[in-house]
């Protein structure tokens, strides 16, 4: 949807990224196989599981991110455009389900209890 509203191109679920000057290539994971993508920057892409790297923050790099400052832009500064595009038109429960019947006395009795609800065996 933010690919929509900002008019980029985009890539889902990517595995590996690799950056040229203006262009992205995008390898993702389909069923047959691999899939490479190249897109023209500004994009959007989605990571897979696959592509994470972790790293592992030292104490001292921890206290110097409590210290710094984080800055908070407003929305009319960023370009797009953010008028809510979906409306909700009902919100409700899910229908409540029936009961259930425990049948622990014998495997005849399984039968023939399955034998009587709609035919689930004949």
């Amino acid at each position: 949807m933010l690919a929509g509203c900002l008019d980029w191109p985009q890539a889902t679920f990517a595995s590996k990224i690799a950056l040229n000057e203006e262009r992205i290539i995008v390898t993702r994971e389909i069923d047959g196989g691999l899939e490479t993508l190249e897109l023209i920057l500004p994009a959007v892409v989605t990571t897979d599981l696959r592509l994470n790297e972790p790293r592992y923050a030292s104490l001292p790099n921890i206290m110097k991110a409590k210290r710094k400052l984080i800055e908070e832009i407003k929305i009319e500064d960023v370009a797009g455009d953010f008028t809510p595009r979906l409306e909700t038109l009902k919100v409700s429960a899910p229908p409540q389900r029936g009961g259930s019947v425990n049948i622990l006395n014998s495997p005849e009795e399984l039968i023939s209890a399955l034998k009587n609800k709609e035919g689930i065996i004949t």
